[in-house]
């Protein structure tokens, strides 16, 4: 039994669009940085399902740099969301500017 490409793309089209939209509502740095980790997973099942439909690795071969950038996003955000969280009790992306020493 075989899944339709449209079916994938469906779905990384509603996942882009919950982390889109966690992204824009939320104020929280680290949900916003799990929301951005969900965009960048949607991106990673299009390009894995292209590729699988296209019987090519060129997208096993982005999906692969897309988890390397994901993972040093991962890593330079939660170090800069731990050391602003050291310097204030609650933080909002909003007041960020605000926390400069």
């Amino acid at each position: 039994m075989s899944v339709a490409l449209a079916n994938y793309i469906a779905l990384s089209a509603v996942i882009f669009m919950i982390g889109a939209a966690g992204v824009v509502l939320r104020r929280n740095p680290l949900v916003m940085l799990m929301a951005i980790e969900l965009m960048w997973n949607a991106a990673n099942l299009a390009f894995v399902a292209y590729a699988r439909a296209s019987m090519n690795n060129a997208g096993h071969i982005f999906a692969f740099l897309v988890i390397t950038v994901a993972a040093a996003e991962a890593a330079i955000g939660l170090a800069i969301v731990v050391i602003v969280f050291r310097r204030a009790e609650f933080v909002d992306v909003d007041e960020v500017s605000v926390l400069k020493g």
